[in-house]
């Protein structure tokens, strides 16, 4: 796991995401949830591949309910691209790095 990705909860996603001067690509995840473990390994690639332009969080949907109702997470993985505290898209399932670094990329412009 790459220590890049952050772990944000109920208490600090305004701080951490909403308030984040880079974009932030937040993963709404659960611990049992199959294709969110087949991401993981891509997340931390994009964290690396990213560091200074973009910032990765995790936000685990079973310990932090308010946030995934307050986004309307009805399945996961559900990954939401934040910048100036606006989503900027949106991909719900497990994808490939090539789609996901396509929506980063746009983003980032």
């Amino acid at each position: 796991m790459s220590d890049k990705v952050l772990h944000v909860g109920d208490a600090d996603f305004d701080s951490a995401v909403l308030q984040s001067s880079e974009p932030v690509l937040v993963d709404f995840w659960a611990e049992w949830c199959g294709p969110c473990k087949m991401i993981s390994p891509v997340l931390d690639e994009l964290a690396d591949a990213y560091d200074g332009k973009l910032k990765i969080a995790k936000v685990n949907v079973d310990e932090n309910r308010a946030t995934a109702i307050k986004y309307h997470v009805r399945s996961i993985p559900m990954l939401l691209l934040f910048k100036d505290g606006q989503i900027q898209a949106t991909q719900i399932g497990a994808v490939g790095k090539g789609q996901l670094s396509q929506m980063i990329d746009k983003a980032l412009v």
